[in-house]
């Protein structure tokens, strides 16, 4: 029976080198002279914090990063924004939220979605993904023509297609 699985997966590597990229062109600018603009990674936890003097530099700093990740082939739409906050005396700090894996909240909506398309496939949450399977190689193609209509504000990959 064909099925794939629905994932969203980014990958680290590239994260990284994008925060060494970004860290490396903040530090050559001349308009953060003298401040104290960086980005921080911590892997273990999936964090990026963005630290910079003022608002207005942090929005630079996030911008040049999501710049950095795009041309490294890494979703912008996986990043979740945190809160602002303030550190020692007037410098500002920023968590980035890199999410993998499809929650529960966006499987169960995965699985209502072709469910209630009237497609003859069958879909199932399994850990963090969803996997479709199916009679026919091409009602698994309409499922994944659906799905990516469907949720634009996610990424999401379809992998593991079996025959």
């Amino acid at each position: 029976m064909p099925s794939f699985d629905i994932v969203s997966e980014v990958n680290q590597v590239e994260v990284r080198n994008a925060v060494d990229q970004c860290n490396k062109e903040i530090s050559n600018r001349f308009d953060f002279k003298g401040s104290d603009a960086r980005v921080e990674i911590n892997e273990k936890e999936k964090l990026l914090g963005v630290y910079a003097d003022d608002d207005f530099k942090l929005g630079q700093v996030r911008d040049v990063l999501t710049g950095k990740l795009a041309k490294r082939g890494v979703d912008v739409r996986c990043l979740q924004l945190g809160n602002v906050e303030k550190v020692s005396g007037n410098k500002v700090r920023q968590d980035l939220t890199v999410r993998t894996g499809i929650e529960q909240e966006l499987g169960k909506k995965i699985v209502k979605l072709i469910k209630d398309s009237k497609l003859k496939a069958q879909s199932s949450i399994q850990g963090d993904a969803v996997r479709v399977s199916g009679a026919k190689k091409d009602t698994l193609q309409d499922a994944i023509a659906l799905v990516r209509k469907s949720i634009s504000d996610f990424p999401l990959q379809f992998k593991n297609f079996r025959d």
